[in-house]
C-alpha cells in the first residue's frame, strides 16, 4: 500500500463532512429540497468510505473517530437544520421557539453514535437507529410531491412528532438489521433479499416518499430477524 493511498478512505469521510456542511448552507437560505440531497450524497461517501478502506485496506486509528465526527455534521446537524425550516414554514405564527424542537435529533445523534462507538454488541446489527437512516428520513420530507405527503409536513405537530421519535428511535434498545451478509444464500437471507427488492419497488412507486416506508419496513424486517434468532437455538 502506498504512503497516499491510506488516505483516501479519510478523504472520503471529509468529503461526507463537506456535504454536511453544504447542506447546512443551503437550509440556513432556505433550499430544503438541496439541503436534502446533500444528505444522499453524504451518505453515498459514508457507504463508499468504508467500502474502500475494506477494499484496500486502508485502516488508520482515526478513521473511526473521523467517520463519527463526519456522520455527526451530515446525519445529525443537517437533518435538524432541514427540520427546523419546515417546522417554521409551517408555523402561521412565526417567532416562537417552536421549530428549536428540531435540534433534539442533532443532541440524540450525538448521543447514538458516542454509544456506537463503545458498544461491542454492534458488531453484526444496530441497536437504535443509525444515523444515515434517520437522515435519510428527514431528507424525504422535502422532496415528497404526493399531494397526501404535502399535506403531512404541512402539518407543524406532524413534524415535531416525527421529529421526537426519529429522536427516541436513535438511542432506543430496537436490535436492528445491518446488511453485512456471511453468504448470499437465499435460505439464510431470505429476509433481507425480500427487504431489498420490496424497496427498489416501493422507491419506483413512491420516488423519495418511499423512504419513510420503507424505514418502517426496515424495523419490521429487524425485529422478525431479531425475534427468529433469539428462538433459534442453533443462532451463533
Amino acid at each position: 500500500m502506498t504512503y497516499l493511498t491510506k488516505y483516501i478512505p479519510n478523504t472520503i469521510t471529509l468529503s461526507n463532512l463537506l456535504s454536511g456542511c453544504f447542506g447546512i448552507v443551503a437550509a440556513t437560505r432556505g433550499d430544503l429540497e438541496m439541503a436534502a440531497y446533500f444528505i444522499w450524497i453524504a451518505a453515498l461517501l459514508d457507504f463508499a468510505d468504508g467500502l474502500v478502506a475494506r477494499a484496500l485496506k486502508a485502516y488508520s486509528s482515526i478513521g473511526g473517530d473521523l467517520d463519527s465526527l463526519a456522520d455527526m455534521v451530515s446525519f445529525g446537524v443537517l437533518p435538524s437544520f432541514i427540520m427546523f425550516g419546515l417546522i417554521e414554514s409551517a408555523l402561521e405564527v412565526k417567532g416562537t421557539w417552536i421549530p428549536y424542537l428540531a435540534f433534539v435529533i442533532a443532541a440524540f445523534s450525538a448521543l447514538r453514535l458516542a454509544i456506537f462507538n463503545v458498544d461491542t454488541r454492534q458488531t453484526d446489527k444496530f441497536i437504535g437507529l443509525p444515523t444515515p437512516s434517520s437522515a435519510l428520513l428527514i431528507s424525504a420530507l422535502p422532496l415528497g410531491t404526493l399531494p397526501w405527503f404535502q399535506m403531512l409536513i404541512a402539518s407543524p405537530g406532524f413534524l415535531i412528532i416525527l421529529a421526537l421519535v426519529d429522536a427516541y428511535l436513535l438511542v432506543a434498545s430496537i436490535e436492528l438489521l445491518a446488511f453485512k451478509f456471511k453468504n448470499y444464500s437465499w435460505a439464510d437471507n431470505q429476509l433481507k433479499y425480500i427487504f431489498m427488492i420490496l424497496s427498489i419497488i416501493l422507491f419506483v412507486l413512491l420516488r423519495s416518499v418511499a423512504i419513510p416506508v420503507v424505514l418502517v419496513l426496515y424495523i419490521i424486517v429487524s425485529v422478525i430477524v431479531s425475534t427468529k434468532s433469539t428462538r433459534d437455538p442453533t443462532t451463533e
